[in-house]
């Protein structure tokens, strides 16, 4: 069976009140529209045509070529919108489900059970419809006796018994390809908006004498579309606990649920324990039995099983097994550490190799360095990387040594086992096994503070008189 998407992501989205086309919100680190695409794909529906008007150029830019795209330049109502796909569908055999971009919520799942239902009962359409709390201002389903669907009622149509059902439409169908194009010929816009709707297929097919079906979701939040900004925090927050869920099931402990922030795509081993405050996002990957957070920030950054973060921002970094970072570290795009690395408070490491078993402690910047294996740096430790034009490399070998308050300017190379003492400024190679030190001899000047302090309090007082 030929299985096809049509997805609705033409609208402006003024509510927005946002220079972002409303589908290219995200919604967990994705934007709204590639959720449901990402949805449709997972229910092998083989073609899928965007319908794109207001930012299309924006919109295909951020979904690709790998789809199709029809444009929408006037937007006259969603059946108008449905038939600019017709040059593309029109003529193929199968199935089509129509959903719009601003659905982010909608499930793989729940589109392969519409799809299910819609060919078990042999229909010309079935509708996507939920159960919910409060319906007010959503169009009620009116089922006959069978289960079919005989009409869909818009709120201000409702006698006071079909006001009462709580099962809506949640705007999301399956069609029969050849039967939706066909019956969106004869919809009319004569109505108060002058608009061509999609609903009105829903009455044209059944008037036809055409079965139409309807299959429930599970989770009626997957039908809410996201009109405006708190629409989106809603659909943001679902998302989010719906995200942390998943993970909880695959034996990841995550101790505040409603205070951990997880985007789609992340992965987490087993046994990781996740604390409040902390955001992934991207392309993070986590391993087993780490430990992240409370307050750490990672994005696109890999982490090794056994690993330790806290209190830090990564983002484009790798890191090893068995690592223990921060408080307050800063690992920008590039820094790679090797397995048992400890990088402590207030360090910062840029476009780095650190090797296994090294140690920053604390208070250090190491940037645009190859750092060997068990490397110790002292506090305040910092290589002088950038001249005002161009940026050097440093390197420094295994087993080295450097002291506290030490700057390696590069480009320079500290050999293996090389110790460069405390306050040294280095600006020449180190050998392997040299000691290093560059720095001014001590001089002490017996009495001469006084003298210091009473220059400074004769310039005081002259300049207050």
């Amino acid at each position: 069976m030929n299985k096809m998407a049509i997805i609705l992501a033409a609208g402006q989205g003024k509510r927005m009140k946002s220079k972002l086309y409303k589908v290219l919100h995200p919604v967990c680190g994705k934007p709204m529209v590639e959720h449901v695409l990402d949805a449709v794909k997972g229910a092998e529906c083989g073609r899928t045509v965007v319908v794109v008007g207001h930012g299309a150029e924006a919109v295909k830019a951020k979904l690709g070529d790998e789809i199709e795209y029809a444009l929408q330049a006037e937007q006259l109502g969603t059946g108008h919108a449905v038939q600019q796909a017709e040059a593309l569908l029109g003529q193929e055999d199968g199935v089509t489900v129509v959903t719009y971009g601003d659905t982010p919520l909608v499930t793989a799942e729940t589109i392969k059970e519409l799809i299910a239902q819609h060919l078990q009962q042999e229909a010309a359409a079935t509708v996507l419809t939920a159960d919910v709390e409060d319906p007010s201002g959503l169009g009620r389903i009116i089922r006959g006796q069978d289960g079919s669907v005989l009409r869909i009622v818009e709120q201000k149509d409702c006698s006071a018994e079909e006001a009462a059902i709580s099962e809506i439409n949640t705007g999301t169908y399956c069609f029969d390809n050849r039967m939706l194009f066909s019956a969106l010929a004869e919809v009319t816009n004569d109505n108060a908006q002058g608009e061509y709707y999609a609903t009105d297929v829903i009455g044209i097919l059944r008037g036809r004498g055409e079965r139409i079906a309807a299959s429930k979701c599970k989770d009626p939040v997957e039908g809410t579309g996201v009109n405006d900004r708190i629409g989106l925090g809603e659909a943001e927050r679902l998302m989010r606990l719906r995200i942390n869920e998943a993970h909880q099931a695959n034996g990841v402990t995550i101790v505040d649920a409603a205070n951990t922030y997880i985007e789609a795509g992340v992965t987490i081993g087993a046994d990781t324990v996740i604390y409040p405050g902390t955001l992934l996002r991207g392309a993070t990957s986590i391993g087993s039995d780490c430990v992240i957070g409370p307050s750490a920030d990672l994005k696109d950054t890999t982490v090794g099983d056994g690993t330790t973060i806290r209190q830090t921002v990564t983002e484009g970094a790798d890191i090893s097994e068995g690592c223990n970072v921060g408080p307050f570290a800063y690992l920008r795009p590039g820094t790679k550490l090797g397995r048992q690395v400890k990088v402590g408070d207030f360090v910062e490491i840029k476009n780095a190799a650190i090797g296994a078993d090294s140690k920053i402690p604390h208070l250090s910047y190491i940037g645009d360095a190859i750092v060997g294996s068990g490397v110790n740096f002292g506090c305040g430790a910092i290589t002088a990387n950038y001249d005002g034009y161009n940026k050097s490399m440093t390197e420094i070998g295994d087993q080295a040594f450097i002291g506290s308050n030490s700057n390696l300017v590069a480009p320079v190379k500290i050999g293996s086992g090389a110790y460069v003492v405390a306050g040294s400024t280095i600006t020449s190679n180190v050998a392997d096994n040299d000691l290093a030190i560059a720095r001014e001899r001590q001089v002490n000047k017996p009495g001469y503070a006084d003298k210091i302090r009473a220059r400074a309090q004769a310039k005081k007082n002259k300049e207050t008189e």
